[in-house]
């Protein structure tokens, strides 16, 4: 029987506007992402390089765009986190070990805890036994480093845990670990559907 559940962030709880991001970047001059703006991404997901770091790297690109309008252009990504969500994680809260663990970055998440406010991000975090950051662990999904550490600083035992998240080379590196996982399909699937899944032993 599961008693823990990993749960990513992004498009699983919180919408995220991909087109949207691209469209503001488009606007300020960059016609979407290329290897080092991606490559900056990861070491900036990882916490290895700074904020003003990671904003140097577009203004290679976009040499006229301001820190601010960089910053909103990339905050634009950051969606709606619709309340049937928590009200679910909130009564998931009641029964599971819940952990969150999430490939992002501070300017990010600076926008989600200013964008709902105090006391929805409040509700939020207090329903997980720990929140994990990519850029506050120096490591990010897929790496098995980032599972293996969770698994062995909770004594989760793989074969009782869920890992769900909507990108599959992620889940894949969970699976390979043994734990239980669900690659959710955006726009297909919700993770309201938890309980529809019949192949997870609840």
């Amino acid at each position: 029987m599961i008693n823990a559940i990993i749960f990513d962030f992004g498009d699983v709880f919180i919408n995220l506007e991909k087109q949207r991001s691209k469209d503001e970047f488009k606007k300020l001059g960059l016609d979407g992402p290329n290897d080092d703006l991606i490559a900056h991404n990861d070491l900036f997901e990882k916490g290895n390089i700074s904020e003003s770091q990671f904003i140097d790297c577009f203004k290679k690109y976009i040499p006229n765009a301001s820190d601010e309008k960089i910053i909103a252009a990339w905050n634009s990504l950051i969606g709606d986190f619709p309340l049937y969500r928590l009200e679910f994680l909130q009564m998931l809260s009641n029964k599971y070990q819940l952990f969150l663990l999430t490939n992002t970055d501070s300017i990010h998440i600076n926008c989600f805890e200013e964008n709902v406010g105090m006391s929805f991000y409040s509700d939020f975090y207090r329903c997980f036994e720990k929140v994990y950051y990519s850029y506050e662990m120096h490591m990010r999904k897929p790496q098995q480093e980032i599972f293996t550490t969770i698994i062995n600083k909770h004594n989760l035992s793989p074969n009782r845990t869920l890992f769900v998240d909507d990108k599959k080379e992620n889940t894949d590196a969970a699976a390979a670990l043994g734990l239980h996982v669900w690659n959710l399909q955006v726009g297909q699937e919700d993770i309201v559907d938890l309980f529809e899944k019949k192949e997870f032993p609840f």
